[in-house]
């Protein structure tokens, strides 16, 4: 048994074939995609015996997704890869707990030639692109509106001059031609 073991750890120089620490059958790496302890390790989990593990039964308020880092997702897809029998794939998404839709999007992304495009997507609204020309015209009609409050202002305080002069008896200078009045 020992000998089998350093024959395997001799073949993956890192620990074992994902780069990581040695798998059992069964076992999920899910510390290595979305850095969560396994079940019996985070001390919420009731461990009874070596190999049975009972789930906290606390109800999560919300689950939180899964991201993928972009550099699991091309490791994944560099095994996916070099497996040839479809039996193999599907060892590979039940060991690692993925779906073959994660490896179409992943594919189709790596295509695309970015690794930013293997970057989990920020959820939510875009913000609204705004286009320059309305940007430039809220803007002339936001000085426009300050204008017109300022003429406004400027219009009754000359008013309230003119009827000043007319109490006190101050004589105006007539209008000049061609001004409104």
């Amino acid at each position: 048994m020992e000998e089998a073991r350093q024959t395997r750890m001799h073949e993956f120089p890192q620990g074992g074939p994902a780069g990581g620490t040695e798998r059992r059958a069964g076992e999920r790496s899910e510390p290595d995609r979305s850095g969560v302890t396994p079940a019996g390790k985070n001390g919420n989990d009731l461990c009874i015996g070596p190999a049975m593990v009972l789930p906290n039964p606390e109800v999560v308020e919300k689950t939180l997704r899964r991201r993928f880092t972009a550099a699991y997702k091309l490791r994944i897809l560099k095994e996916v890869d070099a497996l040839s029998d479809s039996g193999q794939i599907g060892a590979l998404l039940r060991r690692e707990g993925l779906y073959s839709s994660h490896l179409t999007t992943w594919r189709r992304q790596r295509e695309a030639g970015t690794i930013q495009a293997l970057q989990p997507k920020k959820r939510g609204r875009r913000g609204r692109r705004r286009d320059p020309v309305i940007q430039e015209n809220e803007q002339l009609r936001r000085e426009n509106d300050r204008l017109a409050r300022r003429l406004q202002k400027a219009e009754t305080i000359i008013e309230i001059q003119k009827k000043i002069s007319e109490l006190l008896g101050i004589p105006l200078s007539p209008p000049e031609p061609g001004e409104d009045d």
